[in-house]
């Protein structure tokens, strides 16, 4: 049996519930540190940047914004690795696994220059990298932690951790980027214990 048809959508939720509640844990244990931004949802491709500004929500919350989107998914019979055959040969017979790219985005409010023309201070700037250093390693942390503990069997999905990278600024904005790979199994089986 192929992926149900909610797969993606439900996997890319799940990633977006670990790294809100990761980021929220992160803010409590690391002073002047935002939790999960009043802006997180799953998109349907790379996000806009336009919901970084600080408060959101007539100051109810962390500004900025968190996403998560599907970038691709391919077969893969020796996850990671994409599977290459040549499929229709013997009817519906999907590989062993199909391999979903997830990109993890954060933009949060970068300093920028002020009324007078004048740019941050090397201050501003330093407690800026800190909020952008923090929020990536915060990610990385909720993928590697909180990933395995997901899914209905008794493991959860197999995972590569991908690139994780700061943006560069834009528009009043900063942020960060991490992808991973997520193994969904394409068969409908029960998990061990389950019955049919």
């Amino acid at each position: 049996m192929a992926l149900s048809p909610l797969a993606l959508h439900q996997l890319a939720e799940t990633v977006l519930g670990c790294v809100c509640a990761t980021l929220d844990t992160t803010a409590a244990e690391v002073p002047g540190q935002p939790g999960c931004p009043c802006r997180a949802c799953v998109v349907p491709g790379p996000p806009a940047w336009d919901g970084c500004t600080d408060p959101c929500g007539g100051g109810e919350g962390p500004g900025g914004q968190l996403t998560v989107h599907v970038a691709r998914t391919y077969p893969s019979t020796a996850f990671p690795i994409e599977d290459r055959q040549v499929q229709g040969a013997r009817g519906c017979t999907p590989p062993a696994t199909t391999a979903v790219d997830l990109v993890v985005t954060l933009l949060r409010c970068a300093p920028t220059v002020d009324d007078t023309g004048c740019p941050p201070s090397c201050d501003e700037l330093a407690a800026a990298a800190q909020i952008v250093h923090v929020d990536l390693t915060s990610i990385y942390n909720a993928l590697l932690c909180c990933l395995p503990s997901t899914g209905t069997r008794r493991r959860g999905p197999q995972f590569a951790l991908g690139q994780g990278r700061v943006l560069e600024p834009q528009g009043g904005c900063m942020g960060v980027e991490q992808r991973v790979t997520v193994a969904l199994p394409n068969c409908g089986c029960p998990a061990e214990g389950e019955s049919p």
